[in-house]
């Protein structure tokens, strides 16, 4: 089948590469629109229980805004008590409360607490119609309205600002990352290949994969909600794989050539290599498709790009490759800058190989307690959603955030919010009286500063007072009318708990269990969101859901691999060695981005927990990256055993053969994934690089040591496959 598919790129070389370049042509004007059909956001889940608790505020109480925008204001000279200071910043919100998107502003002259001790500093909340993700799009007209004034500053913070910085970094990311990676990718490709043309030719058939993908998904965008984070994906792991593919087969090209006529040398490169490029593209793709089991929109997003970028890489490999070789054919090696020896592999190779296979156990032994030591750190991993500490302390949206924090403390920034849908009336006595007894309660707990709702509004009242200015119409009070019309509706109401810790913290997680623990009574519904809530409930999610797409995974690409080895055995161990692989990458993520180890050197401030998504991440792009080595190694093995029968001697064949290649491979997308630890968004350069250490950890002391190890010392048990077994799989394998 892959010789036919060889041969057929050959003869209609033409049409093959003129179609690529079509596609490429058409994906160069959508390139720098793409970010207008992505989303930010995506790390929450519509079914957990903080997003519960939105939607019923949202439904059931007018003013509740969904997105609030938080406008800081600072003088060195004056206080917000002056009049000076309260004029400049009404003239700042006077416009922006003009825009249609705007539902109301909370100032700071409403609420002493929105003032610092010393004065100087102060916010006001504006609250948007626009949920966080769509409110980023309003921020130029927002920024547009404000009117700044000399003796206020105005910073703007909250989830709106955040979410444009994000989207803006980001791009800016992409870019800084792209300069940096293609130029080291092709000089890793020279170096692998020794001469310019050989090097051009993977580079070539990666970029031009990349922009069809990018086109592709800018048509999927409009139709299904994407991250936009699916970009730096789809450059990191696009060009990664794209020239990972072609530079194995370019490789076994370059066999090839010297021995066959050019047609017969490009097909049986397709009928070997090709066979090869398609097994381990349908691993990769195993694991990146898992991520789309997961009912988060920026995990399902990046899933479902990761599976076109595999897809597509893997069929410009199949037939853009061939069809270009068809054109270059034996001046591959042309531009030649040094001489790379004999393509079936160097002396270093070989004796590495005999080396290994006279020593397994020292090899087997010490490779396993190195793995194992690097993934211990994981033990003491810490999960959390991302917050503006991911930005860099340069945006805007971070030093808001940074301000907040100095001036009103870390429980400022985000309250726990309790949602209460209640029997008629918030405001009837018996509601009242439950209010009552919870918000009492908190009030005497160490990790609460303050609480907003219909029952402290005045420490000086009783629960007897507050029932008679509720339910005697004594209420038309300006300020009992305004905090009523914020704090309730119909048939619900809302507490704010501010506490002393951020989000992330334990002490806050504790309170949030007590919170939930709390016997609300009567037929009162309790619902809590808030940072914390937020935090706690996606990373349970997240983690529930996680065993079940890890088993998908798992058992799916064990089927793939029984199938392509014809070995129970061989897929079984592969499973294993990733396993290590991903352990070891779990325990540095941990080591240098919670614990913060290289934080100076690689240019960003400890976060103090890995974000819940990483390790998900990792184990569904690095289950299958990991793999790709696996399958071409192994692929070389099963030829020379196919030949042999002799298990030692077709480790050591296959290592040696494969052993340059797949160092090299694994060279591209380290070089490719490592220009995204450039990055200023810290969930960005974490995935670069993790991917990175895993990549050289696997191919290297992995594949080159560990495999063969483990594989002298299985001996002729790795290719067992049971009689009832065998007799299930297809008769026919894809060979040619």
């Amino acid at each position: 089948m892959f010789y036919r598919i060889g041969r057929w790129s050959y003869r209609h070389r033409r049409l093959v590469v003129l179609v690529w370049s079509v596609a490429f042509i058409l994906a160069i004007p959508i390139l720098p629109r793409m970010t207008d059909v992505l989303k930010v956001g995506g790390f929450s889940n519509p079914t957990i229980e903080a997003a519960r608790a939105r939607q019923l505020l949202e439904d059931e109480i007018p003013s509740f805004s969904p997105s609030t925008l938080v406008v800081i204001f600072q003088s060195d000279t004056l206080t917000a008590f002056e009049p000076q200071y309260s004029e400049a910043a009404n003239r700042a919100l006077a416009g922006v409360m003009r825009l249609p998107e705007v539902t109301g502003v909370t100032a700071f002259q409403q609420n002493p607490a929105q003032i610092s001790r010393g004065g100087h500093t102060a916010y006001s909340l504006v609250q948007l119609s626009l949920s966080p993700e769509q409110s980023q799009r309003l921020m130029p007209a927002i920024r547009e309205a404000i009117v700044e004034s000399p003796e206020v500053t105005v910073t703007l913070a909250g989830a709106p600002a955040f979410y444009e910085d994000v989207e803006r970094i980001s791009e800016q990311d992409l870019r800084r990352a792209e300069v940096i990676a293609i130029p080291f990718a092709l000089i890793a490709l020279v170096i692998v290949f020794g001469s310019v043309v050989g090097a051009a030719v993977p580079l070539a058939v990666g970029a031009l994969s990349v922009a069809a993908v990018i086109g592709l998904l800018w048509l999927i965008a409009h139709a299904v909600d994407m991250s936009i984070f699916v970009l730096n994906l789809t450059t990191m792991l696009g060009l990664g794989l794209a020239i990972d593919y072609s530079l194995f087969m370019t490789s076994r090209f370059r066999e090839e050539a010297p021995h066959r006529p050019l047609v017969e040398a490009i097909a049986v490169t397709v009928g070997t290599a090709g066979r090869a490029v398609f097994f381990s593209g349908l691993t990769v793709l195993i694991g990146l498709a898992g991520l789309a089991l997961f009912d988060f929109m920026f995990l399902r997003s990046v899933g479902v790009a990761g599976a076109l970028v595999v897809a597509v890489a893997v069929l410009g490999a199949l037939t853009l490759l061939p069809a270009v070789l068809g054109f270059v054919g034996p001046h591959i090696d042309r531009l030649r800058l040094f001489h790379r020896g004999d393509h079936r592999g160097g002396s270093f190779w070989a004796i590495l190989a005999g080396w290994v296979m006279r020593h397994p156990w020292s090899v087997f032994v010490p490779v396993i307690i190195f793995l194992v030591t690097l993934g211990l750190p994981f033990a003491n991993v810490e999960l959390s959603s991302p917050d503006a500490t991911i930005l860099p302390l340069r945006v805007e949206s971070r030093q808001g955030f940074e301000v907040l924090r100095r001036e009103f403390g870390d429980g400022e920034i985000s309250p726990i919010v309790v949602a209460l849908r209640t029997r008629g009336e918030p405001t009837t006595p018996e509601n009242l009286a439950a209010l009552w007894d919870f918000t009492r309660h908190f009030a005497g707990d160490d990790r609460v500063t303050r609480i907003d709702s219909l029952v402290t509004l005045d420490p000086r009242l009783s629960l007897a007072q507050y029932d008679l200015l509720y339910n005697t119409g004594q209420t038309s009070d300006p300020f009992i009318s305004a905090a009523r019309a914020k704090l309730a509706g119909p048939d619900a109401t809302v507490v704010l708990l501010y506490t002393r810790g951020l989000p992330t913290d334990t002490a806050n997680k504790a309170l949030l269990r007590d919170i939930r623990a709390w016997p609300i009574g009567g037929d009162t519904q309790m619902l809590v969101d808030g940072g914390t809530a937020e935090v706690v409930d996606v990373v349970h999610e997240m983690y529930s859901e996680f065993p079940r797409v890890a088993a998908v995974v798992v058992l799916s690409t064990y089927l793939v691999l029984l199938f392509l080895f014809r070995s129970v055995v061989l897929p079984l161990k592969a499973i294993l060695m990733n396993a290590l692989s991903i352990i070891a990458s779990y325990g540095a993520l941990v080591f240098i981005f919670q614990e913060g180890h290289f934080s100076n050197v690689l240019d960003f401030e400890p976060l103090g927990f890995v974000e819940a998504s990483l390790p998900i991440l990792m184990f569904c792009l690095l289950f299958g990256l990991s793999m790709d080595y696996e399958v071409f190694l192994l692929s070389r093995v099963r030829e020379a055993y196919l030949e042999t029968h002799d298990n030692t001697g077709s480790v050591a064949i296959g290592l040696q053969r494969s052993g340059r290649i797949i160092t090299g491979a694994a060279l591209i997308v380290v070089v490719v994934t490592l220009s995204f630890v450039s990055a200023e968004i810290v969930l960005v350069k974490a995935l670069g690089l993790g991917i990175a250490l895993a990549v050289l950890l696997d191919a290297t002391i992995v594949r080159a040591l560990l495999v063969p190890a483990t594989m002298r010392l299985l001996g002729d048990a790795n290719w067992w496959l049971p009689s009832w077994i065998a007799r299930l799989l297809p008769k026919k394998e894809f060979d040619h």
